[in-house]
């Protein structure tokens, strides 16, 4: 029994984490104390080494166990981290996996898919501060690192607008459209639009290609240079457009097509 700051007892059972002992020294999560000693003993080496040496220290398979350990409490989660990663490739592919493709794996339930979910919502805004509020052009490694991390595993193609003020600081960031595995809708009339409802002096284009592949096609060169003619009516400058494929992305400005 634990007594509580009001002075009643608590069980164990109603420890709100069942994670500190009476010294406050960290012990066994309470949703694992059935688990089997040896699964115990493994968990908490994983966690010791992680927080030795961090991510670096750990190949994909472990770091997604660690994930996993708090969604299936009980259970040796090592089999079905090998089969997420066989399945979709890498540690990143496997957080940024649609839901219906996730829910197609045996072993996969809500709970995983909300663990996984909430590490890539995580890695999203934590990529996005990097750059919100900074001025782009010294920022763009970090800058490519967000795209990348918001867009490169995507099935189906997405289309971002970076706004950017005079000093060409990033100002918002935000989703224009959605489409289909090779097509998504963009209309330079709406992405003007907003340029000028946001007070952006400047613009970067960003869309994935889920195929991998970050060549533009014939319709992107065509919807970019629109783009571009109807921002620089209204004094706007169109500095980029990126395109994000699963490795590796293509800048219009760098390949001569701006």
């Amino acid at each position: 029994m634990t007594q509580n700051h009001g002075g009643s007892f608590l069980s164990e059972a109603q420890l709100p984490f069942g994670s500190l002992d009476l010294s406050g020294d960290e012990v066994i999560p309470r949703t694992e104390a059935k688990a089997p000693s040896y699964l115990r003993d493994h968990r908490q080496r994983l966690r010791e080494r992680f927080m030795r040496g961090g991510a670096a220290a750990m190949p994909d398979y472990e770091l997604l166990e660690l994930v996993l350990f708090r969604a299936i409490p009980r259970q040796d989660v090592k089999p079905l981290a090998h089969l997420l990663l066989e399945t979709f490739g890498d540690f990143n592919a496997v957080v940024s996996a649609p839901v219906a493709q996730l829910t197609k794996i045996k072993g996969v339930g809500d709970t995983v898919i909300c663990e996984l979910k909430i590490v890539e919502a995580t890695a999203q805004r934590l990529a996005r501060a990097r750059i919100l509020r900074k001025h782009v052009i010294s920022s763009w490694d970090a800058v490519l690192d967000y795209c990348h991390t918001v867009m490169a595993h995507r099935d189906t193609e997405q289309f971002r607008i970076l706004f950017l003020d005079r000093k060409n600081v990033l100002i918002a960031d935000e989703e224009q459209a959605r489409g289909t595995i090779d097509h998504v809708p963009v209309y330079p009339r709406e992405v003007v639009k907003r340029a000028l409802e946001m007070n952006a002096s400047a613009l970067i284009l960003v869309h994935n290609h889920p195929s991998g592949d970050p060549t533009p096609s014939t319709q992107d060169i065509q919807m970019t240079k629109q783009i571009g003619m109807a921002a620089a009516a209204l004094g706007i400058e169109l500095h980029d457009h990126l395109i994000i494929g699963r490795s590796r992305e293509l800048s219009f400005r760098s390949e001569g097509l701006l």
